[in-house]
């Protein structure tokens, strides 16, 4: 299983940026995919994630200003963020749960989105 993450970069204060991450491989029964991030000096952190029933969850600090969606048929998740913030900067993860009776974990390789004040 491999994920592909793209969109990061630097931008300003107020500016808007998307991601996306396409996931490939032998992928059956999807939990959860998701967004983390992580600042330097800080631990990773669950940024927004969406179930196989459309459900979403948001943390508290980008709520209003990202939203997550997906392409179930090409299996992809995309971070619309609008509103940026220099606290927003930070490598920014993909990660799909699947499977069961037993969850298979996989994660991107990061990208980086920069916000400058």
């Amino acid at each position: 299983v491999q994920l592909e993450e793209s969109g990061g970069g630097l931008v300003q204060a107020g500016g808007s940026l998307r991601l996306s991450c396409a996931a490939s491989g032998t992928i059956f029964s999807i939990n959860t995919m998701g967004w983390y991030r992580q600042a330097p000096g800080k631990q990773r952190e669950l940024v927004a994630s969406i179930t196989s029933g459309a459900g979403t969850n948001y943390a508290n600090s980008v709520k209003g200003r990202f939203t997550i969606s997906r392409d179930t048929a090409n299996i992809a998740v995309y971070l619309q963020m609008n509103s940026l913030k220099p606290e927003d900067t930070a490598v920014y993860y993909c990660n799909i749960k699947f499977g069961w009776p037993v969850t298979y974990d996989y994660w991107g390789q990061g990208t980086q989105v920069t916000v400058s004040s």
